[in-house]
């Protein structure tokens, strides 16, 4: 275990976690390189179970015998760096967590048609590009028991700093791929596909029909401007969630927890 005090943000090897921007911690060009960072031991715990690679820590002294202190057991090999709470917190863009903060490798990209292979319930994010929204799906998607997430490429990165504490780790636990044009390819492994859309043509989301869909996927689109009206046409149901009182939707997030338990409920 290697332990670093640092007295300066321009330390070799704090780069990751203080200048870089998340566009230069995927790295598109060399993905193998990528890196992202998992924060507070809750969701660095969650990633290391799941098989992800730590790369360097950084944390305050005093959590270095305290809630880093199982973290770095976990993983001897990788860098510690450590500072006075007063440094970590000029971190740009960081608001630190119990104090923790994980560099981890990015994995390589998973293949849809394999992570959907023996999926049931499958949702599709189309276009949602706030970090807070992406990381409650993915909660909902976890704890509702969604098989696996699909995400079109003008969608925000699960990976991202705030996606992944948002979602306190589920990220790490639904297998989840990027997809170009998801209905054409999703009817072709016998998807039946719900887009969620407020149009004369949407049936209540507790339609029997759907219940008895072998495979159902549901896609989610923006709030602002919802889904693309080719994903409506192309979809087999468009669907809605009830709603009273003249509220006309639920925020994106809200609706996927919804529409996650109607999925895979008896």
């Amino acid at each position: 275990m290697a332990i670093i005090d640092i007295t300066s943000l321009t330390h070799p090897g704090v780069e990751v976690f203080h200048t870089l921007t998340e566009a230069q911690l995927r790295n598109r060009l060399e993905p193998s390189k990528g890196i992202f960072i998992a924060e507070s031991p809750k969701v660095i715990h969650v990633a290391l179970n799941a098989g992800y690679e730590p790369l360097a820590l950084l944390c305050e002294r005093r959590h270095i015998e305290g809630d880093a202190a199982e973290i770095i057991r976990r993983c001897p090999e990788i860098p510690v760096y450590t500072g006075p709470r007063e440094l970590l917190a000029t971190l740009t863009g960081y608001t630190l967590t119990r104090g923790v903060l994980c560099a981890m490798r990015r994995p390589p990209s998973a293949d849809w048609r394999e992570i959907c292979r023996e999926a049931r319930r499958v949702v599709i994010i189309d276009g949602v590009v706030d970090t807070t929204n992406i990381g409650a799906i993915f909660r909902s998607a976890a704890a509702l028991g969604i098989d696996a997430i699909l995400l079109t490429l003008n969608s925000c990165d699960p990976l991202n700093r705030r996606a992944v504490r948002v979602s306190m780790g589920s990220v790490f636990l639904v297998p989840w791929a990027w997809i170009e044009e998801p209905l054409s390819q999703l009817h072709e492994l016998g998807f039946v596909t719900a887009a969620m859309a407020l149009t004369d043509q949407s049936i209540p989301i507790n339609d029997p029909w759907l219940k008895k869909a072998e495979r159902l996927a549901i896609i989610l689109g923006t709030e602002g401007d919802g889904l693309p009206q080719q994903a409506i046409s192309e979809a087999d149901y468009v669907v809605r969630i009830p709603m009273s009182h003249d509220v006309d939707s639920l925020n994106v997030a809200a609706a996927a927890a919804v529409a996650c338990w109607e999925m895979v409920k008896g």
